[in-house]
């Protein structure tokens, strides 16, 4: 048989005998300018963990608003060294909405307290006691698993998926606004609806967490008496400053504020935005075990009912919902517009209108 050259096989569609030149390969380098801040970025990134994890283990965990904001603001600071003036514009721009954003979670705290809604006591209990046929989750877990005496390896993992609350979302932010400043807008977008729905139920709903509804203290005592013991799982494990500042945050919050749980709401939230960006399957299975280990952490230390967990989880639902149906709407107008102007400089050639209706978003799935 004899053996086909380039130069008499030719390449699809073209006349036999012509000859293929490959195209000019260039590597990504010299396309794309070498960045000379690189490396810089990333030094300050390295110093920046390391501070971190030193401040976390010998001070404890950054928790108030304000240190919050500043940590993040260094963080994404690094990120923008050597980038144009424009994108510090940007910078200064969302942090400033960043920033109003959890000043207005504060303030609804004092709101709930001014307002003088009707305070609920017995309503989530109940509730809880209608899922659960009669049984209290709270004390049911604790009399199952909580020993005064003794700390087990769940109360370790209960502990640490508490803790998650305070830092998972405000890394999620940073890293997306370093990244990607798109997704950090979706991410914004999104969780700041989730803030706000949160919020106003605060304010009409005021309700009373489990532990407070049993304990002696307060006249309400309609469940038996829980241990509020959250932070046992840390000092375990020898992190005493976490849990001193910890315990100075439960006195800065609204002790009433447990309809939705926000603990419930960012452990499904954080998992859920970035779910789409992970393919195994059974990788999606386990992220989204987090949850409802959150979920059982919040009952089992009576900071919760079960209701509240729920709610939280549906508010995150009901937000994902609303921006996912807002931005395919917006995407088709724009491909709507598109479409119109081709059709208006080259009319017939414009794409027919089943196809404005599947337009693709960025990562290629369809819209419709």
């Amino acid at each position: 048989m004899p053996e086909t050259t380039l130069e008499s096989a030719g390449p699809m569609g073209a006349p036999a005998g012509s000859t293929t030149i490959a195209p000019d390969r260039r590597s990504l380098a010299v396309v794309v300018p070498a960045d000379p801040w690189i490396m810089v970025r990333r030094a300050g990134f390295a110093l920046f963990a390391v501070v971190y994890v030193w401040w976390f283990f010998v001070k404890g965990l950054i928790i108030d608003r304000i240190s919050v904001a500043i940590s993040v603001g260094i963080f994404i600071m690094i990120g923008h060294l050597g980038r144009p003036v424009r994108r510090w514009a940007w910078l200064v721009f969302d942090v400033l909405c960043y920033s109003a954003m959890w000043l207005a979670y504060e303030e609804s705290r004092g709101w709930a307290d001014r307002a003088g809604f009707p305070l609920q006591v017995e309503a989530p209990r109940n509730i809880d006691r209608f899922l659960f046929f009669g049984t209290d989750p709270n004390v049911w877990m604790q009399h199952h698993f909580y020993h005064r005496f003794t700390i087990y390896w769940y109360d370790k993992v209960a502990s640490a998926a508490y803790f998650t609350h305070f830092i998972f979302p405000v890394i999620a932010l940073a890293i997306l606004w370093v990244t990607s400043h798109r997704e950090w807008a979706r991410f914004m977008k999104r969780f700041a609806t989730l803030l706000f729905v949160a919020c106003t139920m605060f304010v009409l709903l005021p309700t009373v967490p489990p532990w407070m509804a049993a304990d002696p203290k307060h006249s309400y005592q309609i469940l038996e008496p829980l241990a509020r013991h959250t932070g046992r799982g840390f000092v375990s494990m020898g992190l005493k400053g976490f849990v001193n500042t910890w315990q100075t945050a439960l006195d800065w919050g609204n002790a009433i504020a447990a309809m939705p749980s926000l603990h419930a709401s960012f452990a499904l939230f954080v998992p859920a935005f970035f779910l789409p960006r992970i393919k195994p399957i059974w990788l999606k299975a386990l992220v989204l075990t987090f949850p409802l280990i959150m979920a059982a952490s919040l009952v089992y230390f009576g900071e919760h009912y079960v209701v509240d967990a729920l709610a939280g989880w549906i508010i995150v639902g009901l937000s994902f919902l609303f921006w996912g149906w807002f931005e395919r709407h917006q995407r088709r107008v724009r491909a709507t517009r598109t479409y119109t102007a081709l059709d208006d400089a080259a009319p017939g050639r414009a794409a027919p209108s089943d196809a404005v209706a599947g337009a693709s978003i960025p990562d290629g799935t369809a819209t419709a």
